[in-house]
């Protein structure tokens, strides 16, 4: 039997989780909350196969370090980054062996981006419920609509400016937009544009599951 760690609950809650993963066959999964430091070290002891990393904390408690992965990874285990931290320790392991999977991961790792700042959101820590929104997505999102010409590069990039000066946990589309020079019916026409749009971060997730499951 294979044994899989998944550390998410926040991109992608445990029951999006299961249902991708718990219904393969001869696999045992265990989900954890987001990681943080020491984490992986105690997970070695439950001898996984393979370990997936989505989500993890930043600023609330120490993050998940880098000789913890090279470590489990030294042992012949797998590990998969995607989304969040995952993605940003991916970006920094994945010639040491960690593999990374996604759009954000491939963001961290081109150098279009570089702060974990861009990943970071406010959670409910009962629920890992997220408060605000994560740049990332955002970024995403309004890069899409230059494409779809519902707003120009310089709102575009007069959009990011401000979330990317409002502090993380405050950071949301309606403050966003709210603040900025769109007038009112460009910002109705962005409005419906991002509740269609996607959220990648969890796409990530679900791209990391799925390419886990294809991999046992």
């Amino acid at each position: 039997m294979t044994k899989i760690i998944i550390y998410t609950g926040l991109s992608l809650p445990f029951s999006e989780a299961k249902e991708i993963l718990d219904s393969h066959g001869d696999v045992e999964v265990i989900y954890k909350r987001p990681i943080q430091r020491g984490d992986l070290n105690l997970a070695l002891k439950e001898n996984p196969d393979i370990i997936g990393i989505i989500d993890g904390v930043f600023h609330q408690s120490s993050a998940v370090g880098h000789k913890e992965i090279l470590n489990a990874i030294k042992k012949g285990i797998k590990v998969y980054g995607a989304s969040s931290m995952g993605a940003l320790r991916a970006s920094e392991l994945d010639v040491l062996g960690m593999t990374g999977i996604g759009y954000v991961y491939n963001q961290y790792a081109s150098g279009e981006v570089d702060s974990d700042d861009d990943v970071a959101v406010m959670l409910d820590s009962d629920t890992l419920e997220a408060l605000s929104e994560p740049l990332i997505n955002m970024k995403y999102v309004f890069t899409n609509a230059v494409e779809e010409n519902i707003i120009t590069e310089d709102e575009k990039d007069e959009l990011l400016a401000i979330a990317k000066e409002t502090f993380y946990p405050k950071r949301n589309y309606a403050q966003t937009l709210s603040a900025s020079n769109l007038d009112a019916s460009k910002k109705d026409k962005l409005i419906d544009f991002i509740r269609q749009s996607p959220d990648i971060k969890k796409e990530d997730a679900k791209k990391l599951l799925h390419c886990i499951k294809n991999e046992i």
